[in-house]
């Protein structure tokens, strides 16, 4: 299942995407405290979701502006998370819809972009744009996110980004049926902690999905995750849109050894007076030290999620 980035070996869409931008090496050791982040950044174009997307329809928007908007919403994503201001400086970040050369993301790369601005290194997962096949008809809520468009060139993907070595990078494909257009990916690496690896899986679950068919996708990774004893993170966007499927989504995870800090119901992602907890992060064999949820405005409809750990 691991695909690395080689072209004379791999199908494009099944590789992984990586880069290399840390600034200095670190001990193979690896620190004994880390901070890490799941951050849907929604393509960086701003946290307006409905009022973005009536702007669009009553043919107010400026497409003309949004490299520049994207460019400059990447930038304030790295000060976020490198200044200290709203989080501690972030070691590990996990991206949902992290574009690259897509219309909509006004053909940026964000989690390069994002990357060589936070001097660290990065594995990405895409999801190739279908050229054949026209968007079903999704949940209502939905229609207001912008789609991307038939055939182009970019996509969207997963990313971990981190400031120490990255390795074992794995795409992992999630069981999924609802929407050709948006089949669901996890993204896994591993980084030097406490002389042992921390191995984070980044996940964006099916929305469309029924929390039994989110479950599905759970256990996909889980399954993988029980590879190692070592300590693991499993974060991301877990699209827990309902009581239900928060506590479906927890219950199973605590059921095989994670905990959260996070309370049931904690905000995480905000449309106007509109908030639900979306995005988590579960730990197993590491000790939580603080967490929190940066409110940061501007940047996507999501809010980073951050915890800081140490070995056990």
């Amino acid at each position: 299942m691991q695909h690395v980035s080689d072209a004379s070996q791999a199908e494009p869409e099944l590789e992984i995407e990586r880069g290399d931008f840390a600034a200095q090496p670190v001990s193979s050791e690896g620190p004994r405290r880390l901070v890490v982040v799941t951050y849907n950044i929604r393509y960086a174009v701003g946290s307006r979701l409905i009022g973005g997307s009536l702007l669009r329809r009553a043919g107010l928007g400026q497409p003309g502006r949004r490299p520049r908007l994207v460019g400059d919403n990447i930038r304030k994503a790295a000060r976020i998370l490198s200044d200290g201001a709203y989080l501690p400086r972030a070691d590990v970040v996990a991206l949902q819809e992290a574009d690259s050369g897509t219309f909509r993301a006004g053909g940026r790369h964000v989690a390069r972009e994002l990357a060589g601005e936070l001097k660290m290194n990065y594995v990405r997962a895409h999801v190739p744009t279908p050229s054949d096949v026209e968007p079903k008809g999704r949940k209502w809520w939905l229609d207001f996110e912008e789609r991307m468009l038939r055939g182009e060139a970019g996509d969207t993907g997963v990313a971990l980004l981190s400031r120490l070595p990255l390795s074992q990078p794995e795409r992992i494909e999630l069981p999924w049926d609802a929407c050709p257009w948006r089949p669901r990916l996890a993204v896994a690496a591993s980084v030097p902690f406490g002389g042992r690896r921390l191995h984070v899986f980044n996940a964006h679950i099916d929305t469309h999905a029924s929390v039994e068919g989110q479950l599905r996708q759970h256990r996909t990774i889980l399954a993988l995750a029980a590879r190692t004893a070592e300590p693991t993170v499993l974060l991301g966007d877990f699209n827990t849109l309902n009581d239900e499927g928060r506590r479906a989504a927890r219950g199973l995870l605590e059921s095989e050894g994670y905990a959260t800090p996070l309370p049931t119901n904690t905000p995480t992602w905000r449309s106007g007076p509109i908030r639900h907890h979306f995005d988590w992060i579960f730990l197993r064999g590491a000790r939580v030290l603080r967490w929190g949820v940066a409110r940061v405005r501007g940047i996507s409809d999501h809010w980073p999620v951050w915890v800081e750990i140490e070995t056990q």
